[in-house]
């Protein structure tokens, strides 16, 4: 048995779940989809970030500090990060 203990977050809407990361243009986009590209196939590891922010990090070659400033990381609850998810893929 693994000793894998998840992080969790408090949220608003969900209660105490398993936290996730997200950028900040996922929440700023309010009538549009801005992309979903999943940065690790650890289904434990829920991260993600927009296309504009896969274009700022493959120029940038790093999670550099123009690409952290760009990419204004957000943490959310897995239950938002799975609304997200459904919201922002481009299908």
């Amino acid at each position: 048995m693994s000793d894998y203990k998840a992080l969790t977050i408090k949220c608003g809407t969900h209660g105490t779940r398993v936290a996730a990361v997200v950028c900040g243009h996922m929440l700023d986009a309010k009538d549009q989809s801005v992309g979903f590209v999943e940065n690790s196939s650890d289904p434990n590891d829920l991260q993600a970030w927009c296309a504009e922010c896969e274009k700022m990090f493959l120029l940038e070659q790093d999670k550099t500090p123009a690409f952290c400033e760009f990419n204004r990381m957000a943490i959310v609850c897995n239950f938002c990060y799975a609304s997200l998810k459904e919201k922002h893929s481009f299908l």
